[in-house]
């Protein structure tokens, strides 16, 4: 693993870009053969093609960068990556390095402020940071930044359209091999993080490539949020079997247009069918009304949802109905919470309080607060305030969980959020097109 930048900007000066309507012609051409070439192109192909088509603006050496599942390297998109576990050449460590402010912070930065001549550019889908680009651009006036940014907005979107479909991008951002169950997981959830301008929502899950009976979701509908978490019995592929099912019990329920206690019973009744009480699930099922910040949610036998409000936290209360699985058939209460603006939600599971390090002491929930409360203050982006977390109690446990923890968190601003409000809030660089 290397600790620095890649390759240093050429000492030779490229030839300046083309302005004025010339330069408008070269960039609708550019990102016209971009998006032409891409319906028949793998993701194996996008670096080369980019690469090509950027040079007609005068962006030249563009490689394509993405972060792996655990967000602590960014490894260059290449054909044929290292196996699972091994480096990959190239690569760059996000912690102590331009690439990864730029990665962390969402902002475009120049490799070296003497010779500002090769950037790294936030590569993000809407608000979920897929890695950077390194792009080689003789100055840095605004629309040669522009026309970064606005490159990289289009990369990002034809590597996530590519990507389920490319076994070399699964084997590039895992650094060691997946167990089934983990498999089955990340296959099943949503993007780590989204958000509009009422609303942001950002998860982090560990151990990223063991993770056996956690899952979250989330959804929309309307001025309606749909939130979830559920952590199943055991640690094993029936245990994300069971994880599975539940999640996609939910949404079937959902589509239906079918409540929260109505879905909460469903959920109960498939794992009875499936595994006849020997396999439970524990869970909260939630809807956020966006407008008026109302949260309406069903406990099946989990840790209730936290409010982290300015610096205090909140634990709501609401009567908890069994696990579902259990086939018991005992009442579910729906419960009622207003949110206040500002307000961060919190939906988790137990392996984020209730791991032990070595002496035995639980990680806790008011470690777990007191940090999302000290970040918040740093006004980070929430996603990254989320991967410092996960890396943080990763190294209070020594890289040893014994147990999956998982965390969603939701912030709720009441008003909406202007948009650089809402850029640094989710990572996104400052002034790019087309957030809102």
């Amino acid at each position: 693993m290397t600790g620095h930048d890649g390759a240093a900007a050429s000492g030779a000066a490229e030839p300046a870009p083309a302005r004025g309507a010339e330069h408008t012609a070269a960039r609708a051409a550019m990102f016209g053969a971009l998006i032409s070439a891409s319906h028949t192109s793998t993701l194996e192909q996008i670096p080369a093609l980019v690469a090509e088509q950027a040079a007609r603006v005068g962006l030249h050496d563009v490689l394509i960068y993405l972060a792996d599942l655990q967000q602590e390297v960014l490894s260059p998109l290449v054909p044929r990556p290292a196996p699972a576990g091994a480096a990959e050449r190239g690569e760059i460590c996000i912690e102590g390095t331009v690439a990864g402010r730029a990665f962390q912070h969402g902002r475009t930065m120049p490799a070296s402020v003497r010779d500002p001549r090769q950037w790294w550019v936030p590569l993000v889908d809407g608000t979920d940071r897929l890695g950077v680009l390194r792009i080689s651009a003789p100055g840095a006036d605004p629309a040669t930044i522009q026309d970064m940014e606005r490159l990289a907005g289009l990369v990002a979107l034809l590597v996530v359209s590519k990507r389920p479909l490319s076994d070399t991008y699964a084997r590039l951002v895992r650094r060691r091999r997946m167990s089934v169950s983990a498999e089955m997981e990340w296959r099943l959830m949503p993007q780590r993080t989204f958000a509009t301008d009422r609303l942001v929502i950002s998860a982090v899950m560990e151990p990223a490539y063991d993770v056996s009976g956690d899952v979250y979701d989330y959804a929309f509908e309307g001025t309606a949020a749909h939130l979830a978490i559920f952590d199943a019995m055991g640690h094993d592929t029936a245990a994300g079997l069971t994880a599975n099912l539940a999640l996609t019990t939910l949404r079937n329920s959902r589509h239906e247009g079918q409540g929260l206690v109505r879905a909460a019973r469903r959920i109960d009744q498939a794992l009875m069918g499936q595994f006849g009480g020997e396999r439970f699930a524990t869970g909260v099922l939630a809807t956020l009304d966006i407008p008026s910040g109302e949260l309406t949610w069903v406990n099946c036998g989990h840790h209730p949802p936290v409010i982290v409000r300015r610096r205090a936290t909140i634990e709501l209360a609401c009567e908890p109905g069994p696990p579902a699985g259990t086939g018991l058939g005992l009442p579910v209460t729906q419960c009622h919470d207003q949110l206040q603006p500002g307000d961060r939600l919190l939906l988790y599971t137990d392996g984020i309080t209730e791991a032990r390090n070595r002496q035995g002491e639980e990680f806790g929930m008011e470690r777990f607060t007191d940090f999302l409360i000290r970040h918040q203050a740093d006004e980070l982006p929430v996603p990254e305030t989320l991967r410092r977390l996960i890396l943080h109690h990763l190294d209070y446990h020594e890289r040893r969980l014994r147990d999956d923890a998982t965390v969603l968190l939701v912030e709720w601003p009441g008003t909406p959020y202007t948009r650089k409000e809402a850029e640094a809030l989710t990572g996104v660089p400052e002034g790019s097109d087309g957030l809102f």
